[in-house]
């Protein structure tokens, strides 16, 4: 898979074709399938280690000034069209970090038949090998870890230190992932007839269309990718367009492993024109499956979409995340926890905490120490050593004074000295960041918020936590599940039975004790129900059951017709015995 970029009209190769599987026997999804393991083993003898360089130095956004970056099909670049859109660094709104040419639907249809081409030969690598590719991918993002989180940072806002930890998880996962593909097992069944014998596979789906958003740039899509081609599948990947430079990196980091032409394929585009190409590619038959991560109402739509064509996409959708809080919890823990998820990457994760329902008899308390952290919590320049930096963008700015203005006048507000975006005007004590060009707002605990609010029973992206008292802990699981969403649930006690009922009652498809709505590890289940998803998980095992259709094969090798349920052996017991 070339990396070819434009650079005053022309293309710049940013690799030697013996870093490409493939290359110096042919592309392999244009040779004959029976080649395939030849060829990439002799290819991956001499690239290996040659793709492990660290790349992203001279990647576009550093060297490219003035460049528009477009979609890669089939390994190159398409030609840049008229709509660029402007991804600016919400630090300091007034500097650009990538302009990127937003491709149509056309685009999107054409990167999923490349796709459909090149999938055909990448189903036949053996599994072990596509590891090998997984484990390449894993290396060069522990190589090139630093650079890759200075991008995280500068795009989306995000403090340096949680950048690293975004990227450990795309390592983490390959290095999970890597391993599956000596362990894609199907399994060996016994028949009930004699001289006859059943067996299982795991086939890859084909195609994958993968849509994700900006708050994970990298980790996210990679809980998607890396699995989806580990199991033999081709991925088209549509990122958020406000996180152009971070999905450039991740598209090269991918590249240079050597996977080849088509097998990974990038669309940049806005969201209407993803849909009508997703559209157009599943009327087609271009498309297998869709993997979705962002809003609620927006995955509704594609889960219509796909279900027309009686399939089911994975969804990963938005939370409103409780976390109870019981007599018996250790009060400064479940603090630590709720400034964590609730303010952490400025409140903008799926899950993040929405909620904190805590027992009356500690209510007041617990208040007062969340306000006290909220206010002692230094925000500000994404590069420093803060809580949380800006919001994403300017849309996600917007959203976020959106759900402001549902504070109503039953409720109190805590946690700095305003509210609201941070500027010279409206200031915070300790603030670090640029108050007049930077998407910096303060953050803000609102206590008194019950079902009958807004604020309590919608998704609220951005640093903000309401707080509802409870009484009996069946109350708290039931406002805990009242806004419908399903993704995570915390609760805090020493209790273990106040742990286990919660756990069994709690809609949340992930549930922490002692622990925050956030922080989820790379090999357990990712997802949600309800508002939040359609019961898909990611990340581990789990995941592979989306990226995989089960096969089943039967061999009767008794040379005679043998009819299942009818030539039966029997076994005639005396079922009148009695003792």
């Amino acid at each position: 898979m070339g990396r070819a970029s434009d650079a005053g009209g022309g293309r710049v190769e940013l690799r030697e074709g013996a870093n490409r599987l493939g290359v110096g026997q042919g592309s392999l999804n244009a040779a004959p399938r029976h080649g395939a393991r030849e060829r990439l083993s002799r290819a991956w003898a001499r690239g290996k280690e040659a793709a492990l360089l660290p790349i992203l130095a001279r990647a576009p956004w550093s060297v490219h000034a003035g460049v528009v970056l477009s979609s890669v099909i089939g390994g190159a670049r398409i030609p840049a069209g008229p709509r660029v859109y402007r991804s600016t660094d919400p630090s300091r709104t007034s500097e650009t970090v990538a302009e990127v040419s937003l491709a149509g639907a056309g685009d999107l249809v054409a990167a999923c038949r490349t796709a459909r081409a090149a999938q055909d030969a990448w189903r036949d690598v053996p599994p072990p090998v596509r590891g090998q590719a997984v484990a390449a991918i894993g290396r060069l993002v522990e190589a090139n870890k630093a650079a890759l989180a200075r991008v995280v940072t500068r795009e989306v806002g995000k403090p340096y230190a949680e950048a690293l930890g975004e990227v450990q998880e795309i390592a983490d996962t390959c290095a999970f992932f890597l391993g599956e593909g000596r362990r894609l097992y199907g399994q060996t069944v016994p028949s009930e007839m004699p001289d006859k014998q059943l067996f299982t596979f795991r086939d890859p789906v084909g195609v994958v269309a993968v849509v994700t958003a900006g708050n994970f740039p990298v980790a996210v899509p990679s809980w998607y990718i890396v699995p989806a081609l580990l199991c033999g599948n081709a991925v088209v990947w549509k990122p958020a367009e406000y996180a152009a430079a971070c999905a450039e990196a991740f598209y090269e980091l991918f590249a240079h492993a050597g996977l080849p032409d088509g097998v990974l394929n990038v669309v940049y585009a806005d969201g209407p024109e993803t849909f009508t190409g997703l559209e157009r590619a599943l009327g087609e038959g271009l498309v297998d499956k869709v993997g979705f991560t962002g809003s609620t109402e927006v995955g509704s739509r594609i889960g219509e979409l796909c279900g027309r064509h009686l399939q089911t996409p994975c969804l990963e959708l938005g939370g409103k995340n409780p976390m109870v809080v019981t007599e018996d919890a250790d009060l400064p823990l479940a603090v630590e926890g709720a400034l964590f998820s609730g303010f952490g990457t400025a409140g903008q994760r799926c899950t993040s905490l929405g909620t904190a329902i805590v027992h009356e008899s500690v209510h007041a308390e617990f208040v007062r120490l969340l306000d006290e952290a909220a206010r002692a919590a230094v925000v500000g320049d994404p590069a420093g050593d803060v809580l949380y930096g800006p919001m994403i963008s300017e849309r996600f700015a917007d959203g976020f004074e959106k759900t402001l203005g549902w504070i109503g006048p039953g409720h109190t507000v805590h946690g700095s000295t305003g509210t609201g975006r941070i500027t010279d005007g409206n200031p915070r004590a300790g603030f670090t960041g640029d108050a007049v060009d930077g998407l910096y707002y303060h953050p803000v605990i609102v206590d008194g918020v019950g079902p009958g609010d807004e604020l309590f029973m919608n998704e609220t992206f951005g640093p903000i936590v309401g707080v509802a008292a409870y009484r009996t802990l069946d109350e708290a699981i039931a406002l805990a599940n009242a806004p419908g969403y399903g993704l995570s649930a915390s609760i805090y006690t020493a209790d273990p039975a106040k742990a286990f009922a919660f756990r069994r009652r709690i809609s949340a498809g992930m549930v922490s004790v002692n622990n925050s709505t956030s922080g989820a590890e790379a090999h357990l289940p990712f997802g949600g129900n309800g508002r939040s998803g359609n019961g898909g998980r990611q990340s581990g095992l789990w995941v592979l059951d989306q990226f995989t259709r089960w096969q089943s094969m039967n061999w009767d090798y008794s040379g005679r017709l043998q009819k299942a349920q009818m030539d039966v052996l029997e076994i005639a017991p005396d079922l009148g015995f009695r003792i």
